[in-house]
């Protein structure tokens, strides 16, 4: 059975906030209007794209690859 690779937003959240770095903060990076926008990534109720996941990466100073984990 192969392994799935999701992404790791706790990770993500915790890496933001090391950062100090808000909800509204990400959200103005990634151009959504509103931090429930990025909220909603962050929490998983909708799919990270991958410009915006690479971007995220960009943001807080890590690959791209390192915000995954194998299921």
């Amino acid at each position: 059975m192969s392994k799935t690779k999701k992404v790791d937003l706790n990770k993500i959240r915790l890496l933001r906030k090391q950062k100090k770095l808000s909800l509204q903060d990400m959200s103005d990076i990634l151009g959504y209007k509103t931090p429930n926008g990025y909220y909603y990534l962050e929490v998983g109720r909708c799919v990270f794209p991958a410009d915006k996941l690479a971007k995220v990466a960009d943001t807080l100073d890590i690959c791209m690859n390192d915000l995954f984990f194998e299921d």
